[in-house]
């Protein structure tokens, strides 16, 4: 039995070059970087200490302070919201490229996802909860691809591109450290107080994120400040009749329940997936972009798919693993118990600590490094074999408890391998996109996460209906797989990753 627990435009012809000869003071440009990160960092503790115990908040019963929900259906729902979450980054990034600058956009995101943080803190059972995690969705669709295009920006600034990935690096370590003490702090709220003391903790990072922001904003490069690509007067009426459109639609599909939460997750795969084939059909016919600009498209194809199925597998921990320890670890150490939310945190932690050495590793390799599509192998390859140890610990145990540690091995062995996909994304993200779409080549980026958090839900869902060794040994086997095909395609993807780049 399971227990369940109005910005002035530019034109681009004046606007700062990436390549410009002139590289900004060393202090000004390490603070416009770590500004951003801190930025980050406190967003990502909202964030993140809130899923660290949103699904047991839905797989706990009432007495247990949760909402008792059937552990398929708790999958779906996470998984759906942290889909919709990243493909909203698909309209923030729009909206960034077009009618409002990327600094306002982040600076109203941010706002409203303390709103979102707050209704979630006081307001009880699902309408509360959905109304919080729809202001959550809208807020960092604005915010998150937004404050991304603006590191892009300060890291365009420094002449030497070998700072790029190991800037990312940092600025990923600052995601990850939030992602670390936010379910740490939120975690022991809800252990020792109950749920809704975590939600509100929350709350309280995610206007730490808002501060942090509104003092730093106003020294922002210039290119954060102005409207890339400006929508002309004229089209502006046929976008908003299109987003009224798209609110009906959603409006209708779940008044006649069509959209529901146990469809969730597939409903935003399949979104996913149609997006991200309209992003790539629009940049690659573009006019404005060029030949060169096209084969870099074509060449993030196979690495965005690849890193869509890695955040499903890694994101598994919100789902399918979360159901896992509900049921099979014992979480008591004595006469205390081990807050379930920081299971979790080990795999942000991971890569954490792991972030500074491989960032020097790769500054000190130079151009000797791995190439962007053997990174993302390399992370496949082992997210694989953190499955395969699960599969082993899985079968050794039979049907017994599982003994704590294990698992935090392998959340040890999962989270750690983030750092070859996540910050490798980003970058290339930034520095391969065509000019006209830089902030959506971002959004695009994002929809890997998109991706991999609704591929997650579905895979939740999957977990409840399969025995363990035959859906551990699935998830090694294509974790595994797909990593060394990448492998040995790495030099042609490469070269078109490239193309136009320079060596």
């Amino acid at each position: 039995m399971r227990t369940r627990t109005t910005p002035t435009t530019t034109p681009v012809s004046q606007k700062p070059s990436a390549t410009s000869a002139t590289t900004p003071p060393a202090g000004d440009f390490r603070r416009g970087l770590w500004s951003m990160a801190f930025t980050e960092l406190w967003e990502r503790y909202s964030f993140y200490g809130l899923q660290g115990i949103l699904s047991f908040y839905l797989l706990y019963e009432i007495g247990e302070g949760g909402l008792a929900l059937d552990p398929a259906l708790a999958s779906g729902i996470v998984g759906g919201y942290g889909g919709a979450v990243y493909l909203s980054q698909i309209l923030g990034a729009w909206l960034g490229d077009r009618l409002v600058s990327p600094q306002k956009m982040v600076l109203y995101g941010a706002v409203v996802i303390t709103a979102g943080h707050v209704v979630l803190a006081f307001a009880p059972g699902l309408s509360g909860l959905g109304a919080g995690l729809v202001l959550i969705v809208l807020g960092t669709g604005a915010l998150k691809t937004n404050i991304t295009s603006i590191v892009g920006f300060v890291l365009d600034q420094h002449t030497d591109e070998r700072y790029r990935d190991a800037g990312f690096s940092y600025f990923y370590m600052a995601i990850n450290i939030g992602a670390v003490v936010g379910p740490l702090t939120t975690g022991l709220a809800q252990n020792e107080l109950g749920f809704h003391f975590g939600f509100g903790l929350a709350a309280i990072g995610m206007a730490g994120a808002l501060i942090q922001y509104v003092v730093s904003m106003n020294r922002l490069p210039e290119r954060a400040k102005i409207v890339n690509n400006p929508l002309s007067t004229g089209r502006r009426p046929l976008v908003a009749a299109l987003v009224l459109a798209c609110v009906a639609v959603v409006g209708g599909a779940g008044a006649t329940g069509l959209l529901q939460a146990g469809n969730l997750s597939t409903v935003v795969t399949i979104t996913a997936l149609v997006a991200a084939a309209a992003y790539f059909l629009t940049m690659t016919t573009s006019s404005s972009v060029t030949r060169d600009e096209r084969r870099r498209i074509l060449g993030y194809l196979p690495l965005f798919l690849a890193s869509g199925v890695y955040f499903g597998f890694l994101f598994q921990k919100f789902t399918a693993i979360s159901i896992l320890i509900t049921e099979r670890i014992d979480l008591h150490i004595g006469g205390w118990k081990f807050p379930v939310a920081w299971i979790t945190t080990v795999s942000p932690l991971a890569a954490v600590l792991i972030t500074p050495l491989v960032a020097r590793v790769w500054k000190r390799l130079g151009e000797r490094q791995p190439g962007p599509v053997t990174k993302v192998a390399i992370g496949l390859t082992q997210i694989g074999c953190a499955y395969l140890f699960l599969l082993i610990v899985s079968e050794a145990t039979g049907d017994a408890v599982i003994p704590l540690f294990l698992i935090l091995l392998f959340m040890m062995a999962a989270g750690s391998s983030e750092v070859f996909i996540g910050p490798i994304g980003l970058s290339l993200a930034t520095r391969i996109g065509p000019e006209k779409f830089r902030s959506q080549m971002v959004g695009l980026n994002f929809l890997t996460l998109a991706l991999g958090s609704s591929l997650a839900g579905l895979l939740g869902q999957l977990f409840t209906v399969i025995d363990n060794a035959s859906y551990f040994t699935v998830t090694a086997v294509c974790g595994i797989g797909i990593g060394l095909v990448l492998f040995a395609v790495r030099k042609p993807v490469g070269r078109l990753l490239e193309s136009g780049l320079g060596s």
